[in-house]
């Protein structure tokens, strides 16, 4: 009788075992056939028709309070008007995007919560190799062609990968160096003079930690100043090759703790604590990934109109920002609709004029009408003029170089 029992047991677990599996099989199934059933290829005006009525969510970093009220305020409004698609703009941390992303993947949901995604280099990297995204989708974009150089390196390749059309230009970022004149009346011009202005502002000068967006980007300019930035467009993801690529400039970053705040024995968390910790007076700089951000923070009473940017003079690390889509968003056609009408003269006119974001259209393929409206915008105070950013502009490191030099910088720096 026990014996019996033991078998039925068994038998139904086992039973249960391959219910599950199947069904999780079905589920992971119907998400790819989701995928695979709607044609990004189709004719544009099919799919306008299809975004009509749609909500698409908009998922991204959330702590850039500008961009999200001109997301909420200015794009937000146009997509309603024009394509009566609602945007549904969701702050959230890139690692927590993945995260869910790959959840959902997990969980064979064939309508994930997640349309379009703010995102670029490591991250996009990673969640292209992962199957997240869903695509090509690019060439499809009436806009990509009509405004985008599309021969453009930068534009076609994200932290020295191939985008093969899994995500579309937003706009384009580039550190800079922010103090404020009245302060300090110099401005270093290379990692030199950088580690001079240190010494003479002991304590007053810091950077975010690894892996801060702006404080990674910091990291990697010096390196390229002191090492130089062409060998590492093809170099080999291999740990022990990078480390001795970049010693000089390891052994550099240990000397300057010396003179950072707090010993370089701590460093920030996030870039936003080291703009208010400048704000406050308590560090004589700062920097940005916005090259116009100074302007739009003396506008607002933030800064004092003696803050200025400035940069090395071998330049520093620009970049693009992308949107991808979620392989299993369920309102692809909205996200495509909504992708090729941020990427319009229009809408990228409104981006440089209320967030002073380098725009990714290019000047070239503007009519008259719009080129007129771009000239007439103001920049501010406290900037460069583009040419002088696009020309000190450096490329990027291949994202699989990044992780590897932001682990290094916490084996061999910190509190060294």
């Amino acid at each position: 009788m026990n014996k019996r029992i033991i078998t039925l047991f068994l038998t139904t677990f086992i039973v249960l075992i391959l219910i599950v599996g199947c069904s999780n099989k079905d589920r992971e199934m119907d998400a790819n056939a989701s995928s695979e059933a709607f044609n990004a290829n189709r004719d544009f005006k099919e799919i306008l028709k299809e975004a009509k009525g749609e909500t698409v969510s908009f998922y991204g970093w959330g702590g850039d309070e500008d961009r999200n009220k001109w997301l909420n305020k200015t794009v937000a409004p146009i997509l309603k008007k024009e394509y009566d698609i609602t945007l549904d703009v969701v702050g959230m941390d890139i690692d927590d995007i993945l995260a869910k992303l790959s959840g959902e993947k997990q969980a064979g949901l064939k309508k994930g919560s997640i349309d379009m995604i703010w995102i670029n280099g490591e991250n996009f990297y990673s969640a292209k190799e992962n199957d997240l995204l869903f695509g090509p989708f690019l060439e499809q974009l009436p806009n990509f062609e009509k405004y985008i150089d599309n021969e453009d390196e930068e534009v076609n390749s994200d932290f020295g990968f191939s985008i093969d059309g899994y995500e579309a230009p937003y706009s384009k970022a580039q550190l800079v160096f922010i103090n404020d004149s009245s302060v300090t009346k110099e401005t270093p011009k290379n990692a030199k003079e950088l580690m001079k202005y240190c010494k003479e502002n002991k304590g007053k000068v810091t950077y975010a930690a690894p892996p801060d967006f702006t404080g990674s980007a910091f990291i990697r300019t010096l390196i390229y100043d002191i090492v130089g930035h062409e060998q590492f467009l093809d170099m080999k993801a291999d740990k022990k090759i990078v480390k001795e690529k970049i010693e000089p400039a390891l052994e550099y970053l240990r000397e300057l703790n010396k003179y950072l705040w707090n010993e370089g024995k701590t460093f920030p968390a996030t870039s936003g604590e080291v703009k208010n910790m400048f704000g406050d007076g308590e560090l004589v700089m700062t920097m940005s990934y916005s090259p116009y951000s100074v302007a739009t923070e003396i506008e607002k009473g933030v800064y004092k109109d003696t803050v200025r940017t400035f940069l090395f003079d071998k330049g520093t690390v620009g970049n693009t920002n992308y949107i991808a889509i979620a392989k299993n968003s369920s309102n692809k056609a909205a996200a495509i609709v909504a992708i090729n009408e941020i990427i319009s003269a229009k809408v990228q006119t409104t981006q440089f004029e209320e967030l002073k974001e380098l725009a990714v259209v290019s000047y070239d393929k503007l009519n008259d009408e719009e080129k007129k409206r771009f000239d007439s915008i103001k920049i501010g105070q406290g900037v460069l003029p583009q040419d002088e950013l696009l020309s000190k502009r450096l490329p990027e490191m291949p994202a699989n170089i990044v992780p590897i030099i932001e682990e290094i910088w916490i084996e061999e720096v910190v509190g060294k």
